[in-house]
């Protein structure tokens, strides 16, 4: 994502603010934002694709380590693989977490969040944050977020919807690509999907 360096700057004291949150309060900031920003926007809320990859770019993918949940999904893989097959690796799973999740933003209309306390203790390096998502009339959905600190502060390296974990989700698709067609493959494979049809905007950044 380009960024100018005045925006650059005014960015800092934001970034130092969020190294400093723990893991609860960071990921109650996050799903405000991205709920308000959907409640205020119609063109958002109704599906617009540029301003739904926006909102995932702006509030969602700097909260995520994205080189440990692409290890994570690619699995005993990753350890074969080159540094350049990794770095294209996570930048094709940075891009597809982008383009799933900017297909879901409008699915967060009419809902309201619940933070869980989480419990921890202060020397954990990794945290699970459970939140319910709740619309009228339905049964909660739980989403936990499994966090890890980092020298960036804390970081989402997996989601589990109702118990159904998106990198252990992948992983199962992944190796099937690796053993038929080997790592390249999986890049290739990954790029494809990641290409948007003629006529609908890029994930580019």
């Amino acid at each position: 994502m380009r960024l100018l360096l005045a925006v650059c700057f005014l960015a800092l004291p934001v970034l130092a603010h969020a190294q400093q949150m723990g893991p609860e309060e960071l990921v109650k900031k996050m799903t405000d934002e991205v709920m308000e920003a959907i409640k205020s926007d119609k063109q958002l809320a109704a599906g617009d694709r540029q301003k739904a990859l926006k909102l995932a770019e702006e509030k969602i993918l700097p909260h995520v380590d994205c080189e440990e949940a692409t290890r994570l999904a690619v699995g005993r893989s990753w350890r074969e693989a080159s540094p350049e097959q990794r770095k294209k690796l996570t930048d094709e799973f940075r891009r597809m977490l982008v383009r799933t999740y900017s297909s879901a933003v409008s699915t967060y209309q009419g809902q309201t969040m619940k933070v869980l306390p989480v419990r921890m203790k202060p020397e954990d390096t990794e945290a699970t944050v459970r939140n319910q998502y709740i619309r009228s009339g339905a049964k909660p959905v739980s989403i936990d977020y499994s966090m890890r600190k980092t020298d960036a502060g804390w970081k989402i390296f997996d989601i589990v919807v109702e118990g159904v974990s998106l990198v252990i989700t992948y992983r199962s698709e992944f190796d099937a690509v690796v053993k038929q067609q080997g790592i390249d493959g999986l890049i290739k494979a990954l790029a494809t999907k990641n290409t948007p049809p003629a006529g609908v905007g890029s994930t580019s950044r």
